[in-house]
């Protein structure tokens, strides 16, 4: 599995590098200005498709479907236990089967 640190960064190559069109439309920005332009991409495509950024950073890395599942089961643990709440609770509360 990727490590969480890269995952995002990942999701934004994968999702430039399907995306011919906006490279070129962003090409003589500054690196800096081209990232927040991808990022913004990025984040339009995630709204489009009705999904989280980070719903759909997992679907672009993801290199199985048992992959993706237990990256979004990893994600909504981390959130369960921000949130205090026990993982039974959580997964009762949002309708997710572990």
């Amino acid at each position: 599995m990727i490590a969480k640190e890269a995952r995002s960064q990942l999701a934004l190559d994968t999702f430039a590098a399907s995306n011919p069109q906006l490279l070129d439309e962003i090409k003589d920005l500054s690196p800096r200005d081209q990232q927040q332009q991808i990022q913004w991409a990025f984040e339009d495509q995630a709204d489009e498709q009705g999904l989280e950024p980070w719903e759909l950073t997992l679907e672009l890395i993801a290199t199985s479907p048992e992959e993706l599942k237990a990256m979004r089961l990893e994600v909504h643990q981390e959130v369960a236990e921000t949130l205090g709440m026990s993982w039974e609770e959580y997964c009762s509360f949002n309708e997710i089967e572990p």
